[in-house]
């Protein structure tokens, strides 16, 4: 395993720390061989055989769907998720899922790679998805992470959705792995928040709706949404 300044952004190293602010999670550590087996995206060898053996005992602790992630990188880059957002219900459809990422297998090739990382499936609203930034152990910025269109129904909640985001880093700031970094969150229907991941600060960490990080982070710069589409009233002339 090769260490990096962004190994905090690992689940398995923030995880014991912030177990109650996050999905609960089962992990299975993999073995050298398995791990190559994931970087060359075998399913079908005897050594990838055996990974799905030893996966199936911690995915029976969550019933119905799971989803499966390795270390620090999910397999959002497969047709699973996008038909699926990830559900997976067997362990052979687990592994896979995770050979068939290229990020996962860029991952493992880069030595990032040494447990996989099952979690209960949740179909996750997207309007409840925000990307925390925090600065010196403080939240200065929130954006709405996904920036397919606006979305009305958050406009009268935004406030609430910053203070609650707000109480929470405060809460966790002393057990933060660093002093900088951006952490994305998920807002249940019961008003709970859920860490979904860390990220390094900067690039190649997007900065969503605040465009840039060559900003003064010192200041809080609240929570950004997509603004309403605009609406233009009256006579108007066109011409080409």
């Amino acid at each position: 395993m090769n260490n990096s300044e962004h190994d905090f952004c690992r689940i398995p190293i923030w995880y014991p720390s912030l177990a109650n602010h996050t999905f609960v999670t089962s992990f299975l550590r993999l073995r050298d061989d398995e791990i190559a087996a994931l970087q060359q995206g075998e399913t079908d060898t005897p050594v990838a055989r055996g990974a799905v053996r030893r996966l199936r005992e911690p995915m029976r602790t969550f019933p119905g769907n799971s989803f499966v992630s390795v270390d620090c990188v999910a397999p959002t880059d497969t047709e699973r998720f996008t038909g699926k957002r990830g559900a997976v219900y067997s362990a052979r459809s687990a592994w896979h899922y995770l050979a068939a990422s290229a990020k996962v297998r860029h991952s493992a090739a880069a030595g990032e790679v040494e447990y996989i990382c099952i979690r209960p499936f949740r179909r996750m609203n997207q309007t409840r998805e925000f990307r925390l930034f925090i600065h010196d152990r403080q939240l200065k910025g929130m954006s709405q992470y996904w920036l397919v269109r606006h979305f009305r129904r958050l406009e009268g909640h935004k406030k609430h959705f910053w203070n609650r985001a707000e109480a929470l880093v405060k809460e966790i700031a002393w057990v933060l792995p660093v002093e900088n970094l951006v952490m994305d969150v998920y807002f249940t229907s019961g008003d709970e928040i859920l860490i979904i991941d860390f990220n390094p600060w900067g690039d190649p960490t997007r900065p969503l709706l605040f465009d840039r990080w060559d900003r003064d982070w010192s200041q809080v710069a609240g929570i950004k949404l997509i603004p309403p589409p605009l609406t233009i009233r009256g006579d108007i002339n066109v011409s080409f």
